[in-house]
């Protein structure tokens, strides 16, 4: 069976860095794209940075140059470093893990950016 389980989620003031964690069991994960989705209330999911299996990144325009995402297969854990947090950055964040048409969700994280 498949778990993520994502740490590191919080309240931060604006300015403020953040590290968030999945870790990720169940399946050999290595061939995996990974990444991290956020979701405020009435909108839908959004992407924030994702990591194929050999190490290409994508990043969502708004986070382009503030946040690093990096993965280490060796422990099946996929991190986003959150650097110049902004209150437009406050959501649950979601990691996410998918191999062609099969995916996976974990349970979320929320992150607050507030003075």
């Amino acid at each position: 069976q498949v778990q993520l389980v994502e740490s590191g989620g919080g309240l931060v003031q604006p300015g403020g860095s953040l590290r968030l964690s999945c870790a990720a069991s169940g399946t050999i994960f290595r061939f995996y794209t990974m990444g991290w989705y956020r979701q405020v209330p009435g909108k839908q999911r959004e992407l924030v940075a994702t990591i194929t299996s050999n190490g290409g990144t994508n990043y969502g325009d708004s986070v382009e140059g503030r946040f690093t995402i990096s993965r280490n297969n060796a422990k099946n854990t996929v991190s986003l470093q959150m650097n110049n947090l902004k209150p437009e950055d406050t959501a649950v964040y979601y990691c996410n893990v998918r191999l062609s048409a099969i995916g996976y969700w974990g349970q979320g994280t929320q992150v607050t950016v507030s003075s």
